[in-house]
């Protein structure tokens, strides 16, 4: 009787450690790495600083929300996919493997992939934006570029995902396929550094903040919008009690979100010291 008693007060101390430990994980989101970019002089340092990060996190991370464009060109054939990307493509099927959940967003850089980062990498692959309920809170989660205004830019994005003009694409064999997408991929980031990286817009004229009020409008249950895409890090709330945040990039400002099950913190990685610069929380 003795034995029992001890035995079952051992499985009760060992489960309550088990759920404090669950307790402490968290939720990471970031977006906007473009890993493999020609116009980036230090790509390969960028990428050692990714995988820097994910190292850091992965003993307390239950979840990681990639948001597109994580990669600056990423076109996927049925038996061929594009060379590079090892040390994160290795450290992400490292947290899958030991059990962290790692969400990739299509982003209208890295849209054309099929299957191998569900089967080679064990990541969940989201094409379209996705409403789900985390420790207690409701988040939107998108990309972002679905929400621009702007008619040739969707018109340009129905024809990237056309699954004929995919099939006539494909048949050109990779050394020319994946030159000619790292080429345009390279010519937009050029661009856009050009025009100042993005600034942000205003509240009243970001696309992806009029698109969180417009869903507020119809679902009102929304804590948190987060997106990526637009390369601007900034956080604010909409209505009585909705955040909406623009996640930044992975390029210069290495900013990401992680929510504990109480706070939602936005803040930006240091690497080296080991030290987090907080910009906002809840």
């Amino acid at each position: 009787m003795v034995k029992q008693t001890i035995q079952f007060l051992l499985r009760k101390y060992f489960l309550e450690i088990q759920t404090a430990s669950n307790n402490m994980k968290k939720v990471y989101f970031l977006s906007d790495a473009h890993l493999g970019s020609w116009a980036l002089e230090h790509r390969r340092t960028q990428e050692r600083r990714l995988v820097s990060f994910l190292d850091k996190i992965k003993h307390d991370a239950a979840a990681i929300y990639l948001l597109g464009d994580m990669f600056d060109f990423w076109y996927e054939y049925k038996y061929v996919v594009p060379k590079g990307y090892t040390r994160f493509l290795g450290k992400v099927s490292e947290l899958t493997d030991a059990g962290v959940e790692v969400h990739f967003f299509t982003g209208n850089h890295d849209q054309w992939c099929i299957d191998y980062f569900q089967q080679e990498c064990g990541m969940i692959v989201h094409r379209e934006p996705f409403l789900t309920e985390i420790m207690g809170k409701e988040f939107f989660l998108a990309h972002g570029d679905e929400f621009s205004p702007e008619k040739s830019y969707h018109l340009m994005r129905r024809m990237f995902r056309n699954r004929f003009l995919r099939f006539m694409f494909s048949t050109i064999h990779p050394r020319w396929s994946i030159w000619m997408g790292n080429s345009w991929a390279r010519y937009s980031m050029i661009q856009h550094k050009v025009k100042g990286d993005t600034p942000f817009l205003g509240e009243d004229k970001e696309p992806c903040i009029q698109y969180a009020k417009r869903y507020l409008e119809v679902h009102d249950t929304v804590d948190c919008f987060i997106f990526g895409h637009r390369h601007c890090d900034e956080d604010l709330m909409i209505g009585d009690r909705a955040r909406c945040i623009l996640l930044g990039d992975w390029i210069y400002t290495f900013a990401y979100v992680v929510y504990d099950g109480k706070t939602i913190s936005h803040e930006r990685y240091v690497e080296g010291d080991g030290s987090l610069i907080v910009s906002q929380s809840e």
